[in-house]
């Protein structure tokens, strides 16, 4: 692979999308990174052997150009970006909440902007990244976005106005199976079993689970069906959960980072 790549704000997430592209087969030498410390990039370069430079270099001599600051990082990593951004380049952001408009209205004219929205597992290449055209951006422009995005997981294309909901159910999704696994962990504990064999039940059924879901083609409502036995432990639990409105609270949730992801658009930060 001869174009060059430039990973701009190389955090946890920005680190994951390096070194899965590394394992997918592009050279370090076509890899460019920045970082705000200095020690960072030293770290970065050192363990991959990518070429730390900074935002103005990057925007310069690379191909394509992944944002992954903070949204509310955005707005100046374009002011600084813009003057030297020529029209062909590939602009993909990974900032939640940001439209493409947003970096099409700060770049020169006909800039593509592809808009992307990983997660987490990303870390373990398990990720789920949405991927989204801007105005510019051509079937090879989101061809390119899931050859790199394909490198840490999965890569799923849909609309730009869909991005929001993506972000409530994907992005921020592991959360909410994290909190789950902890609420099962202390219950596990409150019924006697240590910590440490709680965790290990719980994670086990959960990746379990999701291979089921994933593997069997079967809805998760058959799933459950199949462990839900009359008058056993099972529906006494799902009664439960049906009594303090767990699917209630949960599609609230859901509604409640959506609503948040869209805000973020906007520039609002509290």
């Amino acid at each position: 692979m001869s174009q060059k790549v430039a990973v701009l704000g190389t955090g946890k997430i920005g680190e994951a999308l390096l070194s899965g592209m590394i394992r997918a087969g592009w050279a370090p030498d076509d890899l460019l990174v920045t970082a705000r410390r200095p020690e960072r990039a030293e770290e970065l370069r050192t363990r991959y052997g990518v070429t730390p430079v900074t935002n103005t270099e990057a925007a310069k001599t690379a191909d394509t150009l992944i944002l992954t600051v903070k949204p509310q990082d955005m707005g100046t990593l374009l002011d600084e970006l813009a003057p030297h951004v020529p029209a062909d380049r590939l602009v993909i952001s990974g900032a939640a909440g940001i439209p493409t408009s947003f970096f099409e209205e700060r770049l020169a004219a006909g800039t593509p902007v592809v808009r992307v929205m990983t997660n987490t597992p990303a870390l373990v290449d398990e990720a789920m990244s949405v991927i989204s055209a801007g105005s510019h951006a051509t079937e090879q422009h989101l061809a390119h976005a899931e050859e790199i995005f394909g490198g840490v997981g999965k890569t799923l294309r849909v609309p730009e106005s869909q991005q929001d909901a993506c972000t409530a159910l994907s992005g921020s999704g592991p959360a909410y199976f994290f909190y789950l696994v902890e609420a099962m962990t202390d219950a596990g504990i409150l019924l006697g079993l240590p910590r440490d064999k709680a965790h290990d039940l719980i994670v086990q059924s959960a990746i379990g689970a999701a291979v089921m879901l994933r593997d069997s083609g079967e809805h998760p409502v058959k799933l459950r069906g199949n462990v839900t036995s009359p008058a056993g432990t099972t529906i006494n639990a799902i009664r439960e959960l049906e009594n303090h409105g767990v699917r209630a609270a949960l599609i609230a949730a859901l509604e409640a980072a959506r609503d948040r992801s869209r805000e973020l658009a906007t520039g609002k930060k509290d």
